[in-house]
């Protein structure tokens, strides 16, 4: 019977590793953005009223998570904790973990227009929901004519 000298997918595990390399060295801006292994994920957006941000931060602690305004910059910061046995006592061994845990941060720069004095953060379902409004002399408004 034939034999393989190279496990059956060992071409899988160089196009993985491939990847992750060029990801390492890949610092040019794309759509979404130069972030795109950063912890939470974030989606933003905005209206003529508000700026909308959307943090995916499924496992995180309610306690841990920090969201800060400060001079400009939004700033999102917490800790995941591990959900993976300790190798300490146990006699379980872990074979491939995909999942972030640890400290993270993402800062983003808001534009000039949000007001600091009006921003909300909700948490709901490991989904982080953060409403920045923007200052209401920069809303659009239709001008009378005389």
């Amino acid at each position: 019977m034939y034999r393989s000298l190279f496990p059956r997918d060992i071409f899988a595990e160089m196009d993985r590793l491939q990847h992750d390399v060029q990801q390492a060295f890949d610092l040019s801006p794309t759509i979404r953005g130069f972030a795109r292994n950063g912890f939470p994920a974030l989606n933003v957006g905005s209206t003529p009223q508000a700026l909308e941000i959307y943090a995916f931060a499924p496992g995180v602690d309610p306690a841990s998570l920090e969201v800060n305004l400060e001079r400009g910059l939004l700033t999102i910061a917490g800790e995941r904790k591990s959900a993976l046995p300790e190798a300490g006592g146990s006699k379980a061994s872990v074979h491939i973990n995909e999942r972030f845990d640890g400290a993270f941060r993402r800062v983003m720069t808001l534009p000039d227009d949000a007001d600091p004095e009006a921003v909300q953060a909700k948490l709901k379902d490991g989904l982080l929901h953060i409403t920045v409004q923007r200052r209401a002399s920069a809303q659009p408004r239709r001008i009378a004519i005389q």
